[in-house]
């Protein structure tokens, strides 16, 4: 049997723990630790235009595995919980540098892109902890290319 959905406004540590969530995201994005991506994201998740774990993680290997490093930086996390879901709306900076570039030249497009947007999630508390269920990404501007290293 499973358990009732709770209703209602949060428990003692949810914002933290969501908060840690988003973080930990960029994290498996930038160490490119695909196995950690069940960890992010349920297994029904619905993200980058993809349904399900396994086509998300498909689809942020294809682009992230051909970049050389990132860096996704979130913050201004504002979050609303009700009971067992949750929405947490952040801003991101994230930076990907082309395979192979110098990280410490001055990179010209092709070699980066440099986007700014917003990400607005929606959570779901699980056994396992908060997850996001959905992920939509708001581009708000981005500077390079998007084909990182083609001319």
């Amino acid at each position: 049997m499973s358990p009732t959905p709770r209703t209602g406004g949060p428990r003692p540590g949810d914002r933290e723990e969501i908060i840690d969530l988003i973080f930990t995201a960029a994290e498996v994005f930038d160490t490119k630790a695909w196995d950690r991506m069940a960890e992010v994201f349920t297994a029904d998740a619905v993200a980058y235009g993809r349904c399900g774990l396994a086509e998300i993680t498909a689809n942020t290997v294809r682009y992230l595995d051909g970049c050389g490093p990132t860096q996704h930086l979130v913050g201004n996390c504002r979050i609303r919980v009700d009971g067992d879901t949750a929405t947490a709306v952040s801003y991101v900076r994230a930076f990907h540098l082309a395979a192979g570039a110098d990280p410490f030249g001055r990179a010209q497009p092709p070699d980066y892109w440099d986007f700014l947007g917003e990400y607005t999630d929606t959570l779901r508390r699980t056994s396992s902890g908060w997850r996001i269920a959905i992920r939509e990404c708001r581009p708000i501007a981005g500077t390079g290319s998007l084909r990182l290293g083609e001319p």
